[in-house]
Formats: C-alpha cells, structure tokens, sequence
C-alpha cells in the first residue's frame, strides 16, 4: 500500500471520529454498525480494485451503462438533430458534434433512464434487487427493515425511495429518518448517474463504472454515519425484520414506459429550475462578498479571494487531505468538492469536467477520488428537496424531519467523504479500471 492509499485509509477512521463528535448521543453509538459499515465498503471496494474477475466486472458494468447511454441518445438525435451528438461523435450524414451542452443531450438521457427504471419496477426486477440489498443490510447491521430497505432503493432511486417505506414513515424513529434523509443525500439515483458520465465520459472512459462502484459503497457509508450522528434510542417497529418494498405497480408495460418517462421529465424540470436559482443567488452573493472581503483583506494585510465557492474551497480544504488527495491538487479539488454545498454536484462535476480537460491536475488518482467524493445529492437544495418530498407523504413527521435534516446534511457529506477514502484506499496510478486497459 501506497503512502497516499494509507492516507486514505486512515481517513475513514478520521471521519467516523468526526461523525462521532458531531453525535447526538456519542455513548449510543452501535459498534456493529460501525464494523459492518466498514467491512462491506472494504470488501466490495476490494473485490472491484482487486480481485480480476471483479475488475472485469467493473468494465463489464461500464460498457454496458456506456451502450446503453449510447442507445437513450437515439431518440435526443431524432429530436434535436446534432445539438444531441456529445463530443467526438459524428451521425449517419456525417454532421460532427458541436460540443457538449447538458440541454440537448444530458436532459434526455435522464428521461430515458427515468423510462427504463419504471419497466424494471413493473417487471419485479428492481424490487427483487433492492429487497436483496435490504437483506443484507438488515441481517448483518441488525438494523431496522424499514431503514435498510430505503438504503437499498437509493442505491437506484432518488427522493422516490421514501415510497418504498411509506406504510412505516408516520412511526419510524428519529434515528431511521437520519437514515432516510442521510441515504437519499449521500447516493445518486440511476436516471441522474448518466448526466454525470456524459459530463465526464470525455476526460474519464471508465467514470460510468467508477459512478456505479461509488453508488454501492455510498449505501452502507450512510447507514454508518447516520447511526453515529444520530443513534438509535427508540425502538424501531421493523427492527431485524427484512420488510419489502412499497410501490404502486403500472398496470401494462406501455404505462410503465409513460410513466416513468412523465418522472424523468419532471425531474429535468426540477434540476432546471434548480440550477437557474442557486446559481443566480451565487452569482449575486460574488458581487457582495469580493466587497466585504477586500474590506477585510486591508484590515488583515492578505490577499485572500472572496468568492462563495472560494470560501467553500478554503472550508473543505482539510478534508481533500483526509481523503488523501495529492497535495498538489488539493487547493484544485477542495473548491470542487466544497462548493457542491452550495451549487449541486451538477455544477461540481461540470468543473471537474473543466480541470480534467485543461489538464489542471497533477495525478490521475485526484480525479477517482473527486469523482466518488461527489457522487451524491449531498447540498443544501437537495436537503429541501428530500424533507419536503418526505414531509408530504407523512405529514405528522414534518418536525422531527426538520430536526435532523441538517445532521443528516453533514452524515451525508462524510458518507460521500468515505467512500471516496475507501476509493483512495484501493487505487493506484496503474489500475485498469483508469482507462488503460
């Protein structure tokens, strides 16, 4: 092992140790989930890195999400013509690519996938495949079937997996809706995945491998952190028992089809919405704070940058060290990682996109590390989203949901930060799964 893979590894333990101190009961804490947590994130991580036959796995995993991202952009090209073609591509006519524009060819893709999901739903295939993650987590945490079955749908799912838990939400306890809340903000969901690997694809040919392993490992870092920031003092209905889960089951294939692609496009509309908001109110809170700052720096006597996603930078710098990013990257990837808070992984991973291609960072192993670290719906917008989105479906819970969003927020984020250590543990600079095959 590596001296920055140690870095990594020792970084797991860093970050429990500031889940734990962040906890509202510290003497509370369940040590099994501890040793659970830790041990699936490690063995799968190792079986992927490691182990051949889970390497080829991987790529096997990374083609086949390739190919079928290059089926979902069929009906982009139909419709908006070569706006659709991603960089480097060229249609049957001979049109090249314009470049790449998140509208015309990432948007869709998460209308196909959001299509594809519902069929999966409505053939048997996701719950089956959810209610097995569930069980595992289940048996070997010795948690809640309620918690572990939300854990597992987010693996595939967005702010939708609280439906599969809807008959236990009105009585759940404040630990499991840390879970629930924690889970949704520290994985991705599938339909969104793809916008990620067309931002990326480009710079990174195995990211839609790298994205898949991160959403896996991400489901027990949450579990864990939301058990040390807000542990179990209650005691939970479904607690050892494997629960399945809920949904509302389309009544043919075609309506499944409907919709799911009607889901995909209110999810774009969201993201939409959501992008042109946040980023407006950071574009207005940079024509204040260089202001301030500069007041500031002539008091002080420095020469310190003032914008939002700076002072992000500067507050998420520690923790690029912790998960073991090179030191000559650091600055670079904490302003990545940190201003996710703020402005959505989207924009994070558009950035990391820009410093991949003018060839900002110094070691390859930075760019793996980023891209686990910030593969969830860890940010402010999204908390909203998912205790809203929760709140609605069970009204009665809307306080305690209030009370622990932000700590859920912070499990979340260290959640993220973990796998990304776990990540860092297992690469190196040689590893097939870079790309060189």
């Amino acid at each position: 092992m590596g001296m920055r893979n140690l870095v990594s590894f020792l970084g797991v333990f860093v970050l429990i140790a500031i889940a734990w101190a962040c906890s509202a009961n510290r003497r509370n804490v369940n040590l099994r989930v501890l040793a659970w947590g830790i041990a699936l994130q490690l063995v799968v991580a190792a079986f992927i890195f490691i182990v051949p036959a889970g390497t080829q796995l991987f790529l096997l995993v990374n083609d086949v999400v390739i190919r079928v991202m290059d089926s979902a952009s069929a009906g982009a090209r139909f419709v908006f013509g070569r706006l659709a073609l991603s960089p480097g591509q060229v249609d049957e006519t001979g049109q090249t690519s314009l470049g790449f524009m998140l509208a015309f060819q990432a948007f869709p893709t998460i209308i196909f996938f959001s299509a594809l999901i519902s069929v999966l739903y409505f053939l048997k295939i996701m719950p089956l495949v959810i209610h097995g993650f569930a069980y595992l987590f289940t048996r070997l945490m010795r948690i809640s079937g309620a918690e572990s079955l939300v854990a597992a749908s987010n693996i595939f799912a967005g702010v939708e997996s609280a439906l599969t838990v809807r008959p236990y939400l009105a009585r759940m306890t404040r630990s499991e809706l840390c879970v629930l809340l924690t889970a949704g903000m520290a994985t991705v969901s599938s339909n969104v995945l793809a916008l990620y690997v067309l931002s990326l694809k480009q710079y990174f040919p195995t990211i839609a491998g790298h994205l898949v392993s991160a959403s896996l490992l991400s489901a027990p870092a949450a579990i864990l952190m939301a058990k040390v920031i807000v542990p179990e003092d209650g005691k939970p209905e479904t607690l050892g028992v494997c629960v399945r889960p809920h949904y509302d089951r389309d009544g043919n294939l075609f309506q499944a089809v409907i919709d799911g692609a009607n889901a995909g496009l209110k999810m774009i509309v969201g993201i939409v919405a959501l992008l042109v908001a946040v980023l407006g109110l950071v574009a207005l809170a940079d024509l204040v704070l260089p202001f301030l700052g500069g007041k500031v720096n002539q008091a002080i006597g420095a020469n310190v940058a003032w914008s939002l996603k700076d002072i992000c930078g500067y507050l998420f710098y520690p923790f690029t060290l912790i998960i073991g990013i090179d030191p000559r990257d650091a600055s670079i990837v904490s302003r990545i990682i940190g201003e996710r808070i703020v402005v959505t992984e989207v924009i994070s991973y558009q950035d990391l996109a820009a410093a991949l291609a003018d060839g900002a960072l110094a070691d390859p192993r930075s760019v793996v590390i980023t891209t686990y670290a910030l593969c969830g719906f860890a940010h402010v917008a999204s908390m909203a989203i998912f205790v809203g989105g929760t709140a609605a479906l069970a009204p009665s819970r809307t306080a305690d949901l209030s009370k622990v969003a932000v700590r859920a927020l912070i499990a979340a984020t260290l959640a993220c930060f973990m796998t990304a250590c776990v990540a860092g543990t297992f690469f190196t600079k040689t590893s097939v799964l870079l790309g060189s095959r």
